[in-house]
């Protein structure tokens, strides 16, 4: 304790974790490497961040996320394609894991509250945030998974992928995942575990590294190979340049992205798990929030990874704004409407 006290007094430590000038009584008092929110979160945004300090990644989220689920809904309606819905899924799960992470793990108990709530309540918030997680990165795991028998059996595909089946595919991934988020319940942030991490505390890493990373990119890995073997093999036998559709691009970029973004923070919680823990070291500390809120990103760049590689989303999202902006009131407009009362005139034979 003395040498972390001695750690928490020196300037390169209070340069990385300020503290919140003048706690009121109803406030909490945390040492400088402890988190407000107990919330052990994937990507966790509450915990990437100092006491009275927002992340810069908070404020444009939701409204990006939300344009992005227009869009896609309005694509899926159109042309019944079972990808659209997939990638809807996938928006509607960043957008429920922004909810639970950023407003109820940060603005509510931090900004909000400032006090201590009850620990069933975020215990009981751990459990969605997970859900919203597995389901989001399980999606994306269906979503590789199709595109790769749209590739490889085009003729039984159709038999196969339909919208019905899809939405029942997509709901029951949402119920395996909010299954799956229950033990989690359980989960302690790595401020709070103990020194070393007692048994449950690594079970439960362990599980989270595995279903939310090992495990998906391993089929991703494995299907985006076989997709790309198949398009070289297209290319050698048929003469010419492969044809790679949209959703297809848009998959590869997404998995790529999924993988490079959700890397750190899987090697800094093994690090914490046999390495160094984050109460010993701020740079793990350190380290673990950089990790957390590069893993957040990964809940919005899929918006302008489809933006750039799609030319359907593009022309939808510059419709959906179109429609937008014809339906907002317009400010300035020389349309006024005709007034309710008549002039006063005076009354027939009435001399001034």
């Amino acid at each position: 304790m003395e040498e972390i006290n001695q750690l928490s007094k020196s300037p390169l430590h209070h340069d990385i974790y300020s503290s919140p000038p003048q706690l009121g009584p109803m406030q909490l008092t945390l040492q400088p490497w402890e988190s407000l929110s107990t919330s052990g979160v994937p990507g966790a945004a509450a915990q990437a961040v100092s006491p009275g300090v927002q992340p810069p990644h908070v404020a444009p989220l939701p409204p990006v996320n939300i344009l992005t689920a227009v869009a896609l809904s309005r694509l899926a309606t159109r042309t019944k394609k079972s990808s659209y819905w997939y990638l809807l899924a996938l928006t509607t799960s960043d957008i429920l894991t922004q909810v639970f992470i950023i407003f109820v793990g940060f603005i509510l108990q931090t900004a909000i509250l400032a006090r201590a709530v009850p620990s069933a309540f975020i215990h009981t918030v751990n459990v969605l945030e997970f859900t919203a997680n597995h389901t989001s990165i399980w999606v994306t795991v269906l979503l590789t998974m199709d595109r790769c028998m749209a590739l490889c059996h085009p003729l039984r595909y159709h038999t196969v992928s339909y919208p019905q089946r899809t939405h029942k595919i997509i709901a029951a991934i949402f119920a395996v995942a909010l299954a799956t988020g229950i033990p989690f319940y359980w989960w302690l942030d790595a401020w709070h575990d103990a020194d070393p991490p007692a048994t449950l505390d690594m079970v439960l890493k362990w599980v989270h590294c595995v279903t939310i990373y090992f495990l998906p990119c391993s089929i991703f890995l494995a299907t985006n190979s076989i997709i790309i073997c198949k398009l070289k093999r297209r290319r050698r036998f048929g003469g010419g340049q492969p044809h790679l559709s949209k959703t297809t691009a848009l998959l590869l970029a997404v998995t790529a992205m999924f993988i490079v973004l959700w890397t750190p923070r899987t090697i800094v919680m093994i690090c914490h798990l046999y390495v160094a823990s984050v109460k010993r070291d701020w740079r793990m500390h350190l380290a673990l929030d950089i990790a957390n809120m590069v893993a957040m990103l990964n809940t919005t760049v899929n918006f302008f990874l489809y933006c750039f590689v799609s030319q359907t989303f593009r022309r939808m999202v510059g419709e959906v704004l179109r429609t937008h902006l014809q339906h907002s009131p317009q400010h300035g407009s020389s349309h006024f409407p005709p007034p309710a009362l008549k002039a006063l005139e005076l009354l027939p034979g009435t001399a001034l």
